[in-house]
């Protein structure tokens, strides 16, 4: 079976834990995969895109620094496309990074978001009529900025099918560990928690349309 190409993106401004939350799972399972499995190939081959410049790091919020394996000026294509949370005011005013979010979820198989990366998706016309969630202070805020949406609240991530979306840090790991079960089955979903000492809620939305 050939790896599912995870792509998390990377942003000044970016909430590290939204980040490393889905990075942490998807190389966990990898490793914990062929632990399972010994001989077999990894189920993800994670990566990261910044708008940033080759070989410059962005900045996280809080300060901590990224440097990302690519950029979006190289185009790089995903299975999976995570668009994590943060403060998310500079890319949405950046045309050249709403028209590559909108371009890779194109090709991707799975969109997700994390947090307030659900504004990105928004706003780049990846979601429009969707059920979608965030984090619980931006709720309000997303339902006026957009407010074609089926915005849910009191719920840790709505599945939609092809569309992913989960409220604030923790809860992305949690829709990180469902997206797992998802693509790789219910075992190696619970033993990734297990190998991460993580308490996995499954608390979620399926919405019927």
């Amino acid at each position: 079976m050939t790896a599912l190409r995870v792509l998390i993106l990377a942003y000044d401004g970016v909430e590290a834990l939204d980040f490393a939350g889905p990075f942490e799972v998807f190389t966990t399972a990898s490793r914990v995969s062929q632990r399972m499995q010994p001989g077999t190939a990894a189920p993800f081959d994670v990566a990261s895109v910044a708008l940033a410049p080759q070989g410059q790091p962005v900045q996280a919020r809080a300060g901590l620094q990224l440097l990302a394996d690519h950029t979006i000026a190289s185009n790089p294509s995903a299975d999976v496309l995570i668009v994590p949370g943060g403060v998310v005011d500079a890319p949405m005013a950046s045309p050249e990074t709403l028209r590559w979010i909108a371009e890779c979820a194109a090709g991707a198989q799975l969109v997700a978001s994390v947090c307030t990366g659900v504004f990105l998706l928004a706003k780049s016309g990846v979601v429009t009529r969707e059920a979608v969630t965030t984090h619980w202070e931006d709720i309000a805020d997303l339902r006026a900025q957009f407010p074609t949406l089926d915005v849910r609240d009191e719920v840790r991530w709505v599945d939609t099918g092809r569309i992913v979306s989960s409220a604030g840090i923790s809860a992305g790991i949690d829709m990180s560990l469902h997206l797992v079960e998802r693509l790789a089955g219910r075992a190696l979903a619970e033993r990734t928690a297990r190998q991460m000492d993580y308490a996995w809620t499954h608390n979620t939305s399926h919405p019927s349309a």
